[in-house]
């Protein structure tokens, strides 16, 4: 069988940046093991699989190269961004099934797209002197006004504050061992950042997910909307800046420049709604036979 996929780079901050994802427009017909076949084939962080659905607009699987996983942000722009490119869908807000839940898209000018994700939680902080050992850093070169903790607004990360750019940009990870501690804190990865961005980005960012053959990705919207919380939470973004929307950078040190946004809705000092997008760009087609 030939399957037709799209490729492209969601939250990309010019030609050359963003995350690159595959998306299949019709996967109604494709098995799981398919779908895991082309997803490697593909060799991304991620594939999505649209498929009808009944209870929503849309449903979309999501596999890594050897996994399949809950939710990706940036393969859900990059989804979302191939159906307003191919005009199945125009500007509005549409629902999408995935195993995470039931989500909001919405599509606005620009083929801008923004996920709505699932409302924070919180977790038991981990180990500093695992993370540390896994990062090859010390404890001074982490920010030491917020803790390392896990989060979640769909997928659970190691959320790192690291004390500036130069030493998140030389951070050389030991992927072995934060592959051990992804399984034994049950994350996806950890995801560094440091509030030293010298411009009028939120934070600069890094992800690592290793234990799903991701040694780095170079956006990671999830894992950005769960630190927009966390930052909340902590009193690093005050009610009046989260009025307006949260941009974090990523993928520099790949030289994939990423612009992810934040958008937090907060009523009384609680978050009522996160979402999270961008745009995307470099769509191709690819066809592959399973």
């Amino acid at each position: 069988m030939e399957v037709m996929v799209y490729t492209l780079h969601a939250f990309s901050t010019d030609s050359n940046g963003g995350n690159p994802a595959g998306v299949v427009l019709e996967a109604d017909l494709l098995k799981q093991q398919d779908m895991q076949t082309i997803a490697h084939m593909i060799g991304f962080s991620e594939t999505a699989f649209i498929q009808t659905s009944s209870i929503a607009d849309f449903k979309i699987q999501y596999f890594t190269p050897n996994a399949e996983v809950d939710l990706c942000g940036h393969a859900t722009i990059a989804a979302f961004y191939v159906m307003a490119y191919q005009q199945k869908i125009s500007q509005g807000t549409y629902t999408l099934e995935c195993k995470a839940g039931l989500l909001q898209v919405t599509v606005e000018g620009n083929h801008h797209i923004f996920l709505s994700q699932a409302l924070p939680t919180f977790y038991d902080q981990p180990n500093r002197e695992d993370i540390i050992q896994s990062l090859h850093i010390s404890v001074e070169e982490l920010d030491q006004r917020l803790p390392i903790e896990i989060a979640s607004t769909g997928l659970k990360d190691i959320l790192v504050p690291i004390k500036n750019l130069e030493i998140l940009h030389n951070i050389t990870p030991d992927f072995d061992l934060i592959s051990q501690l992804s399984k034994k804190y049950q994350v996806i990865g950890f995801h560094l950042f440091t509030l030293d961005t010298k411009n009028e980005m939120i934070a600069a960012c890094r992800n690592f997910a290793p234990l799903y053959d991701i040694p780095e990705e170079s956006a990671t919207g999830t894992s950005c909307g769960a630190l927009a919380c966390y930052l909340y939470k902590h009193k690093f973004i005050s009610d009046q800046a989260a009025i307006h929307p949260l941009a974090f950078s990523q993928g520099h040190s790949m030289n994939q420049p990423s612009t992810i946004i934040s958008r937090l809705s907060i009523k009384q000092g609680k978050i009522e709604q996160i979402e999270v997008g961008g745009t995307a760009s470099n769509i191709q087609q690819r066809f592959v036979i399973i």
